[in-house]
């Protein structure tokens, strides 16, 4: 039986180790980690971004997964191949699911401060980012979070808030927890939920996430 290549995008300056958790067949999937590029400018929009991002996939038919802002990244990858399947984990289908402090970020322009910030003090990026509950959690973070180049951070940061998608890619399967703090599950829509699972919970409930993607490339 052929492999299923399975291509993963990791969240907002986190590394593929975020994934190493994960238990899927490597008998029957072939596995490739994407990492983050740099943006060409920060005025580099995300399509053009994705476009880049499509030319690291070699393989026909792959199948996307992507975690939080790697979930956004994965369904405008989706634009330049033909994947067989999109999966999205502790992330949001469209601009109507990002949280209010976001919104608010988008109308304030506040975020423009942050990326100097994100790298001269990690524990912000995990106070607003990742939620106040997480900020106990940096030293985990400071081993995932590793990409901390400003121009990428500023970058992605304007490009998730700013994310301008309306309607939900047709078949995308979004798994999320019911605890995220990042991305509240009430507002979020049709939705694989895995119980008390946080943003954090591809480290965390990595053997439940495992078997629906499992479950879902079976069917």
């Amino acid at each position: 039986m052929e492999k299923i290549p399975i291509y993963f995008v990791p969240g907002l300056a986190a590394g593929p180790e975020i994934f190493e958790n994960l238990e899927l067949n490597p008998e029957k999937y072939r596995f490739h980690y994407l990492k983050w590029i740099k943006p060409l400018a920060l005025e580099e929009d995300i399509d053009n971004y994705a476009c880049r991002m499509s030319d690291e996939i070699k393989e026909k038919n792959p199948v996307l997964v992507g975690v939080s802002f790697g979930g956004i990244m994965v369904q405008e990858m989706a634009k330049f191949v033909n994947p067989r399947k999109v999966i999205i984990i502790s992330s949001v289908k469209n601009q109507k699911e990002l949280p209010k402090r976001f919104k608010f970020a988008k109308f304030t322009k506040v975020y423009k401060f942050f990326p100097t910030k994100v790298v001269e003090n990690f524990e912000e990026y995990a106070r607003y980012f990742l939620g106040k509950s997480l900020k106990k959690k940096a030293a985990l973070y400071k081993k995932y979070l590793s990409v901390r180049s400003k121009k990428y951070l500023k970058w992605s940061i304007y490009n998730l808030i700013k994310w301008k998608q309306i309607n939900p890619l047709k078949d995308i399967v979004h798994i999320h927890g019911t605890k995220d703090n990042v991305f509240p599950l009430k507002n979020i829509k049709n939705a694989i939920e895995i119980k008390d699972g946080t943003h954090i919970m591809i480290l965390t409930k990595a053997k439940k996430i495992s078997k629906i993607i499992d479950d879902v490339l079976t069917c």
